[in-house]
């Protein structure tokens, strides 16, 4: 049996997808399954247990291309990865994205069964042959796994298995150990970036708030994110040290940083997701979005929100950012303060 997982992104949303990967591959232990997905999240992904084969597509930079003038570059990549979707027939397609990206995957592929939610979302349903409802009201985690319960599946606890290798353990532990961090003295991971602007919280507080940490908690700071120059700018606002791995990780790596650390401060990303994957109590700063629907799975996690009327209105721009802007540092820390604890840690995280 040949099965075709359509998830191309974010990191947030692939993750999500992984529990349900394990069912379908319990229920499926012989099958052949392949997954289709953009480069950027295919860390996460690539030499995966369950996995047979994975197809990555480089739509950004064949946008990117073709606005450089690179047309025949681009058409032939294209071809290639049409070719390497084709390449096999399929028994079972499951988009589990929704959009028109995906719906034209899953149109290009010769799967027997094509299977989606019941939306018209970008046009998304329809190459669909099987659509189940999408349940908006459960976690992301929990909606994808309508999937393989709807085709059978006995499902148990999420598992959240992402391929650490030991390169990405060789790498975490020299990038520790180049900064004097000791891992038996504990430390705390900040996430403080996002891709909305409107799931920002301002520098400053960011800033207070880890001199608080480093100050009264006794620990290293360690900022993570994709830009290193926001980091940077917090940094500048801090009067305490603190140590920026801003774009010196790889998706993997940073996994394993999450998992040796004592929690993560952060804001609705996809390193949230992938802390809370790793079992990393995760303090998540919410604003625009439902945290109900998105926010970090499983037991062990903070969201500090303020529920104001207009909460979540799902919006990229926003002239006050009054939802994030009355999260205050006090709020923050109170919880960081109660979550962290040295002797805890070396119990749970130091072998």
């Amino acid at each position: 049996m040949n099965i075709l997982i359509v998830k191309l992104s974010a990191i947030g949303d692939v993750v999500h997808t992984l529990p349900s990967l394990s069912a379908l591959r319990k229920l499926y232990p012989a099958a052949d399954i392949t997954w289709v997905i953009e480069e950027a999240a295919s860390d996460l992904i690539k030499d995966h247990p369950y996995l047979d084969r994975v197809v990555v597509s480089h739509r950004k930079c064949w946008i990117r291309d073709l606005k450089k003038g690179q047309i025949g570059k681009t058409i032939k990549d294209i071809r290639s990865f049409i070719r390497a979707v084709r390449e096999r027939p399929y028994d079972l397609v499951i988009d589990f994205h929704g959009l028109l990206k995906s719906a034209i995957i899953v149109f290009l592929t010769s799967g027997r069964r094509k299977l989606g939610y019941h939306s018209m979302q970008e046009l998304s349903g329809l190459f669909l042959n099987e659509k189940i409802l999408e349940d908006m009201g459960k976690h992301a985690v929990l909606r994808y796994l309508d999937f393989p319960r709807y085709l059978g599946a006995d499902l148990g606890e999420p598992e959240f298995l992402i391929p650490i290798q030991q390169e990405n353990r060789e790498r975490v532990e020299e990038l520790l150990k180049a900064n004097r961090i000791d891992r038996k003295d504990g430390f705390v991971v900040v996430n403080p970036i996002a891709f909305w602007e409107t799931k920002l919280w301002e520098d400053e507080k960011f800033a207070r708030l880890c001199d608080l940490i480093v100050e009264r908690l006794k620990v290293s700071v360690i900022f993570t994110g994709s830009e290193s120059e926001s980091i940077h700018r917090i940094q500048f606002l801090m009067t305490l040290p603190s140590i920026n791995l801003g774009g010196r990780t790889t998706l993997r790596d940073l996994a394993y940083l999450y998992q040796l650390g004592a929690l993560l401060v952060t804001t609705d990303s996809g390193p949230m997701h992938l802390a809370a994957a790793m079992g990393t109590p995760v303090i998540a700063l919410f604003g625009p979005t439902d945290p109900l629907r998105t926010g970090p799975f499983g037991q062990g996690h903070t969201v500090i929100r303020k529920g104001l009327p207009c909460s979540p209105c799902f919006l990229k721009k926003c002239a006050t950012k009054k939802c994030m802007r009355e999260i205050t540092v006090e709020d923050v820390f109170r919880e960081v303060k109660e979550k962290f604890s040295i002797s805890t840690y070396r119990k749970e995280k130091v072998n």
